[in-house]
């Protein structure tokens, strides 16, 4: 027998370690597929993660009890739990798909040594990513600091075809145990309604895109209210369908693009992709990255510290409409829409001048998809401390960022009911309208928390201060 360890992999087809187990069947026996409760992984976890997370875990066991399998489920340190198992079925080899974050690589050194302590043989595969760190480098051989020069090689190379789930005469007839709730893993219920877990509603989702939203991406993804965006993030972070059928997808797309533009808004998609890739090889070669800023010898930034002003952007209660109804998603869904992220953690780093580590880690409790190398590739951007980040002086004005992709106000009062009947016109200009035109309009929303004008002289300062220019 073999055992294939499910992590970040909820999924049985275009898994690699798990079809390469199925095709060595013949040889090395039947696979067994095993999940393991990590409690050193759960103390990261959060309600909507978890909540997701379990239900991915259902489905997959579901897919297996129809395929004469099932999923063997254990609690502990997979130090311990992996050659137990392996000793209690008699296991030939343990398999499973590499992780590239710090945790997931001490991990898994840890594990390797327990099996080879227990004379297993075990096997790890490249699955998550395209093209693995430090498979794309410089003509130098030093990984990537900037994305469009990654862009540039990642597109250009070829992308393996999806790998086919294994037939059922490759997988072990065991019997598996019920999953775990939330409360038993130590979790309260989530407050956010999130999207159904599982491949079969993660293809609905892509298919869904790539036949007809995918072609409109390049132009309308920035408007929330279009949701013209592929909704994959969370199962590309848990694995529930796989990045191959997705490129191949995607690929199908382009073969039936009708126009340049609908080409090339194919390929800004997959520049999406790559660009997730791009941080999983920054977080790779730079995982202090996690804490620290990827530019600390260049920053030593003041940031301020005030608890009043960073529980009023969590709460979605800055005055900033948009910002708020971006806060406000986040807490309903555990998702918030891409250009809204950029835009509330502009806010929040360029604005009210607080720490990005504060957004990150408020993130991490509340998004479905938070992903390490992502989240914080992306919340380095907003606060021009990463990679390839935006300039310091490039600071959103949230105000007319509301206005451009949300002109109609559609978002804002779908997530913030207090102004649901005000007109566009004084929700936009919220900031510049007299006492009375806000109590008028909309009497329960907040005042505008900070002066945005003299927030962003503030910021400049402060950044050019951390330079040394000023």
């Amino acid at each position: 027998m073999q055992l294939h360890w499910h992590r970040a992999d909820l999924r049985a087809s275009d898994n690699r370690a798990l079809s390469a187990a199925a095709t060595s069947a013949d040889e090395l026996g039947p696979v067994c597929p095993v999940f393991v409760f990590d409690d050193a992984v759960l103390a990261h976890g959060s309600p909507p993660r978890v909540a997701f997370m379990l239900d991915a875990l259902a489905a997959l066991r579901e897919w297996y009890r129809g395929h004469g399998s099932d999923l063997l489920v254990r609690h502990g340190d997979p130090r311990q739990v992996l050659p137990a198992l392996a000793d209690e079925h008699d296991a030939e080899r343990i398999v499973w798909n590499k992780g590239y974050s710090g945790l997931a690589r001490e991990r898994d050194a840890a594990v390797r040594q327990a099996l080879n302590d227990a004379g297993v043989a075990r096997e790890s595969f490249e699955d998550a990513l395209h093209h693995e760190p430090g498979s794309i480098t410089t003509n130098q051989g030093d990984p990537y600091s900037v994305y469009t020069y990654f862009w540039k090689k990642w597109r250009d190379r070829p992308k393996e075809a999806p790998y086919d789930a294994p037939e059922e005469s490759a997988l072990a007839a065991v019997t598996g145990d019920d999953l775990p709730t939330l409360a038993e893993l130590g979790f309260e219920e989530p407050e956010a309604t999130t999207q159904t877990a599982g491949t079969e509603p993660a293809r609905d989702r892509l298919v869904s895109f790539c036949e007809s939203d995918i072609y409109d991406y390049a132009e309308r993804r920035d408007y929330p209210t279009d949701e013209c965006t592929s909704r994959l993030s969370a199962d590309l972070k848990w694995g529930t369908i796989g990045i191959r059928e997705v490129y191949e997808e995607t690929e199908a797309a382009a073969d039936l693009a009708d126009a340049e533009d609908d080409l090339e808004s194919v390929r800004g998609f997959q520049s999406q992709l790559a660009w997730r890739e791009f941080y999983h090889h920054v977080l790779y070669f730079n995982p202090e990255v996690v804490a620290e800023n990827y530019k600390e010898y260049e920053y030593d930034i003041a940031w301020r510290n005030d608890p009043d002003e960073l529980q009023a952007w969590k709460d979605g209660e800055t005055g900033y409409p948009i910002v708020d109804a971006g806060m406000r998603q986040l807490r309903e869904e555990g998702y918030v829409h891409n250009r809204v992220r950029m835009i509330v953690a502009s806010f929040l780093t360029k604005d009210l001048l607080i720490d990005w580590r504060e957004g990150y880690d408020w993130y991490r409790q509340k998004l479905v998809d938070h992903d390490t190398a992502n989240d914080n590739g992306g919340w380095q951007w907003a606060a021009s401390t990463g990679t390839d980040a935006q300039p310091y002086f490039r600071i959103f004005n949230p105000m007319t960022q509301g206005e451009r992709y949300d002109p109609d106000a559609e978002y804002i009062k779908e997530y913030v009911p207090e102004l649901r009947d005000a007109d566009p016109s004084l929700i936009h200009g919220w900031h510049e309208a007299s006492q009375m035109m806000r109590e008028q309009g909309a009497p329960d929303y907040p005042d505008p928390i900070v002066d945005h004008a003299e927030r962003r002289e503030q910021a400049l300062s402060m950044f050019k201060s951390a330079r040394g220019e000023e």
